[in-house]
């Protein structure tokens, strides 16, 4: 089920370039807009917004007023403002179009799941700051990586997303919460030794064919998502989504090969939501389509 946000309510008069909806994704919502000169009503937020400026200018400003707080920001490329849940006095004036701003929107179970790890307060979510003019490199890449995803579907999408999320919620707690310090337990029970990694990689193997999340995968290694995600990229040099989608690519080949399957379903039994998206995708793997690639090894 897609993670409904605020962004329609509080953005009406802006043009949505990209939208995750429609794409499943649970734990982070995203969003592309344009946005033209003028204000932007406040209104309570009920997730953690992040607002990057994929493509911004330098010859406007951004005003804004929330949390007792005036900010002015020059709005240039790779910017970020922070807006947390419940500030409800969260009033824009832009003064210059601004052409892309990507708005990622997080719900407060992603910090939550994080409290527990690391010792956070009771609501982790309602303590990030209210900060405009940010400059960090980490929610850029992090940012980017979901836009990728939102422009070109790959195979293993909301598995990507699903751990960016979690970064994400990690990464802000760690360095703009207000008052606190979040502190990383050092149990050998955080360990993803070679019995639960088999476990994961048979898992994997098994159910390549359907939707599979972090948090399954974490079930299966009995870990937290985060450390799993963490634990898992150290062990197979690469995170779980990357993994995933390799494997799937892997069977897709392997269907591709044996000629039993029509495309659309070697689409779909590799977690596609259409074929025109998995043929972009397999190029872009391989350097040829599909049917090119059935071509050549017949």
């Amino acid at each position: 089920m897609d993670l409904r946000t605020h962004g329609p309510r509080k953005y009406p008069k802006s043009g949505l370039l990209l939208s995750s909806s429609g794409r499943g994704w649970a734990s982070i919502s995203a969003e592309l807009r344009s946005h033209a000169k003028g204000v932007i009503p406040a209104i309570v937020p009920q997730q953690m917004e992040i607002v990057i400026a994929v493509n911004g200018r330098d010859d406007g400003l951004v005003r804004r007023s929330g949390d007792g707080k005036l900010q002015t920001t020059r709005p240039t490329t790779g910017t970020i403002w922070l807006a947390p849940i419940g500030v409800g006095d969260d009033k824009i004036s832009i003064t210059a179009t601004l052409p892309e701003m990507l708005h990622l929107y997080l719900p407060s179970r992603q910090f939550e799941t994080l409290a527990d790890d690391y010792n956070l307060p009771k609501s982790p979510a309602r303590s990030i700051q209210y900060l405009a003019g940010v400059e960090d490199e980490m929610i850029r890449q992090i940012g980017l990586s979901i836009l990728s995803e939102l422009v070109s579907e790959t195979a293993a999408g909301r598995m990507l997303v699903e751990t960016s999320s979690l970064m994400l919620a990690a990464r802000l707690a760690q360095r703009y919460s207000d008052g606190w310090k979040a502190t990383p337990p050092h149990s050998r029970h955080h360990r993803l030794d070679n019995v639960r990694l088999r476990r994961v990689l048979d898992y994997i193997e098994q159910n390549a064919d359907k939707d599979i999340s972090v948090q399954e995968l974490a079930n299966v290694a009995c870990l937290s998502p985060f450390h799993f995600t963490r634990m898992f990229s150290a062990a197979m040099g690469m995170p779980p989504a990357r993994f995933v989608s390799q494997q799937r690519l892997e069977n897709a080949k392997t269907m591709l090969t044996d000629g039993k399957l029509a495309l659309s379903e070697i689409a779909f039994n590799s977690r596609f939501s259409s074929q025109s998206s998995f043929n972009r995708a397999f190029r872009r793997a391989t350097g040829m389509t599909p049917g090119e690639y059935q071509q050549q090894v017949r």
